[in-house]
C-alpha cells in the first residue's frame, strides 16, 4: 500500500520545492494524472509558459543508471525520427534526473515536455492505430537492433524467470487475488508450458533486443493523424513480439483482439518483415503477459488499475490459460 493519500501529499510536497529547478513559478497547478509503477504529475504553469509531465519513480524498482539509460534511449529514437514521443526536459543546470527527499528517502523525478493527445479506444478506431503502432514497433525495433548503446546503459532483462519465475519484478502470480485451488493448477501447468516454449522460442539476436514493452492503449497518445508513444519506463532487453502482449494489456480476454492482431501484423510488415514463426509466438506472448499483469495487480493493490481490475482479472486469466492449454499443449 505505497501510494496512499499521506505518501502523493508528501510528493505533492517535495514536486513544488523541486519545480523551480525546471524554471517552474510558485503559482504553477500540480495535478496528480497517474499511478501506476510510478506517479505521475502534470505542472502546468500559465505564467512562465511551461507544461510539463513529471514523474516521480516507486522507490527500489530503478536505480539511476536505469534510469538515464532510458532517457537515453529516448533521446536517440527522438533524433533518428522512430517515434513521436515527448522530450526530456533538463534542469537548468542542465541534468535530466532530479532528487528530492521525502523523510529519510530520496525520490527521483524526470520531467518531460506535455505532449497533447488522448488515449485511443473502440470509438476512435482501435484497427486503425494498432496498424500504426504495428509500423511504429517494427521501426522501433530496427533501431534497437542497430543502436550503439552508450557506455554504462543498463536496463532490465524481461526473460522467463523475470516475467513470470523466481526471479519475477513484479510478483507471483500465485498470490493473484481470488485465486482458487483449481484456478491455481491451471495455472501451474500453464506456468510450465509457457516456461517451456519460451525455452524453445529462444533469445536469438533476431527475436530479443532492447524492446518499449509497454505499448498498451494508456501509453498511446492520439492527436489528429499523429500516434505519440509515451512511457519508457519499462523499457528494456526482452522478445520483440512481446511489444503486441504488451500493448494489449488488460484487455487480452475482449473478442476484438484477433482483429487488433492483423492491423499490427500488418502494420509491421508495411515497414519490415516478420516470419510465421514469430507471428505464431504472439498467444504464447499474450498468455505470459496475461500471467504476469495477473501477479503486478497484487503487487499493486493500492494502484487505481489494480482495484479496477479485482478478482476479475484473475477468474479471466484463469478462463484464457485453460484456453491456452487446450489449443497449445
Amino acid at each position: 500500500m505505497l501510494y496512499d493519500a499521506d505518501f502523493l501529499s508528501r510528493l505533492e510536497h517535495g514536486l513544488k520545492d523541486l519545480s523551480s529547478v525546471w524554471g517552474v513559478s510558485p503559482e504553477a497547478d500540480l495535478k496528480l494524472l497517474t499511478i501506476s509503477e510510478n506517479a505521475t504529475f502534470r505542472i502546468a504553469d500559465a505564467k512562465g509558459g511551461r507544461d510539463l509531465i513529471v514523474r516521480v519513480h516507486r522507490p527500489d524498482y530503478h536505480t539511476e543508471a536505469e534510469i538515464l539509460s532510458e532517457l537515453a534511449w529516448i533521446e536517440a529514437l527522438r533524433q533518428d525520427g522512430v517515434v513521436a514521443t515527448p522530450q526530456p526536459i533538463t534542469a537548468k543546470d542542465g541534468s535530466l534526473l532530479q532528487v528530492f527527499s521525502d523523510g529519510e528517502t530520496t525520490r527521483h523525478a524526470v520531467a518531460f515536455e506535455y505532449m497533447a493527445g488522448k488515449e485511443p479506444d473502440a470509438e476512435s478506431d482501435l484497427v486503425r492505430w494498432y496498424g500504426a503502432l504495428g509500423e511504429i514497433n517494427a521501426r522501433l525495433h530496427g533501431h534497437s537492433r542497430g543502436w550503439t548503446r552508450p557506455d554504462r546503459f543498463v536496463r532490465k532483462t524481461w526473460n522467463f524467470d523475470r516475467i513470470l519465475g523466481e526471479g519475477a519484478y513484479w510478483g507471483d502470480w500465485r498470490a493473484a487475488l481470488g485465486l482458487t485451488p483449481e484456478g491455481r493448477e491451471i495455472l501451474e501447468r500453464t506456468h510450465a508450458l509457457l516456461e517451456t516454449q519460451t525455452a524453445a522460442y529462444g533469445y536469438g539476436a533476431d527475436r530479443f533486443g532492447l524492446v518499449h514493452c509497454d505499448m498498451r492503449a494508456a501509453n498511446l497518445l492520439v492527436e489528429g493523424d499523429r500516434l505519440g508513444v509515451i512511457d519508457f519506463d519499462d523499457c528494456g532487453l526482452s522478445w520483440f513480439a512481446y511489444d503486441f502482449a504488451a500493448a494489449i494489456s488488460f484487455m487480452e480476454h475482449e473478442p476484438f483482439i484477433p482483429d487488433l492482431m492483423a492491423a499490427w501484423l500488418e502494420g509491421y510488415r508495411r515497414v519490415a518483415p516478420l516470419d510465421a514463426e514469430h507471428e505464431a509466438a504472439l498467444p504464447m506472448f499474450i498468455m505470459l503477459r496475461r500471467m504476469q499483469l495477473t501477479a503486478w495487480i497484487a503487487s499493486h493493490a493500492e494502484t487505481p488499475t489494480a482495484q479496477s481490475m479485482g478478482t476479475a482479472y484473475t477468474d479471466g486469466t484463469v478462463a484464457l490459460a485453460k484456453r491456452y492449454l487446450a489449443e497449445h499443449s
